[in-house]
């Protein structure tokens, strides 16, 4: 039994990202001037696209809402393609009619990493929380940055990435010692307190962890588990990803 998660089967990636698109797009149209969370990552690429295509069509409309994102490498320069800045930018912002100064994501360049923090959940409380939250889902059950660790960040936090994280996220650098070794990321209680969570998840390499996450024990040794506590989850997956939760 899956408890409190609405979970919708595609049969491949491309039909994944499309149905997580009309779920967003259907969330942000429930509240057209709310604060909504992104994520980044090769998992929601096709979900964007999607999601520009319909506000190009007429079938969505992005003028009026907030923009939070999950994470941001640190430190890396904004222009850097490898920041979350330009993956937002070039994947998403940038196609559709949501205004530049109400796009937020932490500050890879903070002279203070502390103060940044606690200036980003200013700015989501500020806003009165997040609608919904996109999520992805690390092989490792990592959401966010936030990594299998004894103990796990509540808000907004700099963070130390695992070694997993960075082998997985070098393909993406020249090389591996180019991946920066800390983050800012949106800590659990930050995540939780969403009204509500659209996890995405896709190919076979994500179906054991994705198992774990939605049915095993909820520990802090595979963060995507304390989902399990949350009211409202809808999940999207291709049939790869799929595999063991059936």
């Amino acid at each position: 039994m899956l408890r409190n998660f609405k979970l919708y089967t595609e049969d491949d990636y491309t039909a994944m990202s499309q149905k997580a698109a009309e779920i967003f797009a259907s969330a942000v149209a429930a509240n057209p001037t709310g604060a909504f969370g992104f994520a980044t990552g090769s998992t929601p690429e096709g979900m964007y696209k999607a999601l520009i295509q319909m506000q190009k069509s007429g079938k969505a409309d992005f003028t009026h809402i907030t923009a939070f994102n999950l994470d941001e490498y640190y430190p890396i320069k904004p222009d850097d393609p490898q920041s979350y800045k330009y993956f937002m930018r070039l994947h998403l912002f940038d196609g559709i009619n949501l205004p530049a100064n109400r796009t937020f994501i932490p500050n890879g360049q903070a002279n203070d990493p502390a103060v940044e923090c606690i200036a980003f959940e200013e700015k989501i409380a500020a806003t009165g929380g997040i609608d919904t939250q996109i999520l992805g889902i690390g092989t490792n059950g990592h959401i966010g940055f936030n990594e299998p660790a004894q103990e796990l960040s509540a808000t907004t936090s700099y963070v130390k990435l695992a070694d997993a994280t960075i082998e997985s996220n070098a393909r993406f650098f020249a090389t591996p010692e180019n991946v920066p070794r800390h983050a800012l990321s949106m800590g659990l209680h930050t995540i939780l307190m969403a009204k509500r969570i659209l996890l995405l998840a896709s190919g076979k390499g994500k179906a054991e962890i994705m198992h774990q996450a939605l049915f095993g024990p909820i520990t802090t040794q595979v963060p995507a588990s304390l989902l399990q506590l949350h009211r409202d989850v809808t999940i999207v997956v291709d049939q790869e990803a799929a595999k063991l939760l059936q």
